[in-house]
């Protein structure tokens, strides 16, 4: 395709000796090419640009080249001063001729050899990709215990697909091989999937092993509680029969104690062993009392009752 010049055109025409005339016009030519980003960012693209007469044959209007391969080259280098995301290598220059309807053609064949610079999308695309895989095997380190290391691999995961959303939008839709570098984000983000499955699920088997751990535990306190409890009614059927034989041998010495050690027998069957205790203590102190005073009761001639 070829742009409309905007610039005044050259009126002039050079003749000379031999009946050669030279006319010089600047156009702009636009062409589409094919790209193959298989290397990508390491790509080399070739693009061709023919030059050939759709009316007149090779008979009537002869197509050659005014300068051979190196020259156009070197020429060529000279007027790309700023070559941006890419970089020129070499322009070469062939003739073509091919036969049609019976007469022969001739074309002027000019191939565009560039290579990417692949700088910029290393920094900006490939090395950030290679650190969240570092970041994804370094949270292995991580406790399983906690939460963080299920959370963290979830964003690493989501911070390699913005990444490669941005991928999609540098390659060209159309291309006949598959990029290597789509094939590598396509093989991280996998391992890294397959990372946060791992993580799922050592998850949950550990959960599931402090659920079970826990019922062994609630079901061997109730063991330790009911065991504890049998040996608190046999010690305190211990201390009742301590209490009433010590009450029994208390009335034989003094028959007026008959019937508290009766009232205690009968009490200490319904309350617990603490109220047995303190009954033992006022005991103590009531015989006490009576061990210290024998003239009153000889006196009195009567028994006293608690």
């Amino acid at each position: 395709m070829i742009h409309k010049d905007e610039a005044a055109r050259f009126p002039y025409m050079y003749i000379s000796y031999d009946g050669t005339i030279y006319s010089e016009q600047v156009l702009k030519l636009v062409s589409t090419c094919q790209m193959d980003v298989h290397k990508f960012p390491f790509d080399t693209q070739r693009c061709n640009i023919s030059l050939g007469s759709a009316v007149h044959s090779a008979d009537e209007i002869r197509f050659l080249p005014s300068s051979n391969s190196t020259r156009v080259t070197q020429f060529s280098r000279e007027l790309l001063k700023t070559q941006g995301d890419w970089e020129f290598l070499q322009l070469t220059v062939s003739s073509h001729n091919f036969t049609f309807t019976g007469r022969q053609w001739e074309q002027l064949i000019y191939t565009f050899t560039m290579k990417r610079r692949p700088l910029l999308h290393i920094i900006n695309f490939l090395l950030p990709i290679l650190f969240f895989l570092s970041l994804d095997l370094a949270s292995f380190f991580i406790s399983d215990h906690r939460g963080e290391k299920l959370g963290f691999k979830v964003t690493v995961l989501l911070a390699i697909s913005v990444l490669l959303l941005i991928l999609n939008d540098i390659l060209p839709s159309m291309s006949n091989k598959t990029p290597l570098i789509a094939t590598y984000c396509i093989v991280i983000f996998g391992l890294m999937l397959l990372s946060l499955l791992e993580t799922i699920m050592v998850t949950h088997l550990m959960e599931r092993d402090l659920a079970s751990q826990e019922k062994l535990r609630v079901k061997d306190d109730c063991e330790d509680k009911q065991e504890q409890v049998k040996t608190d009614n046999c010690n305190a059927e211990q201390k009742i029969q301590t209490c009433t034989s010590y009450i029994g041998k208390e009335s034989e010495k003094q028959p007026e104690l008959l019937p508290v050690a009766e009232e205690v027998n009968n009490s200490v069957q319904s309350e617990e062993c603490r109220v047995l205790l303190l009954i033992l203590k006022e005991l103590k102190k009531l015989q006490k009392s009576l061990n210290l005073s024998p003239s009153s009761r000889e006196e009195g001639g009567k028994y006293l009752y608690w």
